[in-house]
């Protein structure tokens, strides 16, 4: 399949579910994506080949997008400080989870095991001294309280 029978394709399907400014917006991000990847040296079959199927990632971009209306969050494009249009990593981010929220989960679970464990070794010494220094501070409070009665 050539780009254009691709950008046709993706054009089609993502036209009956899009504005017409996402559908120029993704179609305008492959149709870069493909020329940068045969500046590199590839041929427009290969490239074309290794994106897969138009019609899947058009369900992909879909899904997605609807997704983030239905969630109150929008999408945005972010490339290697490049602006929009020009070869870049094309990010769709939406959601608590996809914007970093993962990161907070892990922090704040590495945090409670963390206190967990402290927990334990404190509550280890204590149980492992304390059949020593109970009877020992019972004896000790016993002689004080012996020693000012005299």
């Amino acid at each position: 399949m050539t780009k254009n029978e691709f950008l046709d394709k993706l054009r089609e399907a993502l036209g009956n579910d899009l504005a017409a400014t996402a559908v120029q917006e993704n179609t305008q991000y492959y149709s870069q994506y493909i020329l940068g990847e045969m500046g590199k040296g590839r041929s427009e079959e290969e490239v074309v080949e290794e994106l897969g199927d138009p019609w899947v990632i058009a369900r992909t971009i879909i899904d997605t997008t609807e997704g983030a209306q239905s969630a109150g969050a929008g999408y945005a494009y972010e490339s290697d400080g490049q602006t929009y249009g020009q070869q870049g990593n094309y990010v769709r981010r939406t959601g608590f989870f996809r914007n970093g929220g993962w990161r907070l989960i892990v922090a704040l679970l590495g945090l409670v095991g963390i206190l967990l464990a402290i927990v334990a070794v404190v509550g280890g010494i204590i149980s492992l001294v304390a059949p020593i220094l109970v009877p020992v501070l019972i004896i000790a409070f016993v002689v004080r309280l012996f020693g000012r009665r005299q």
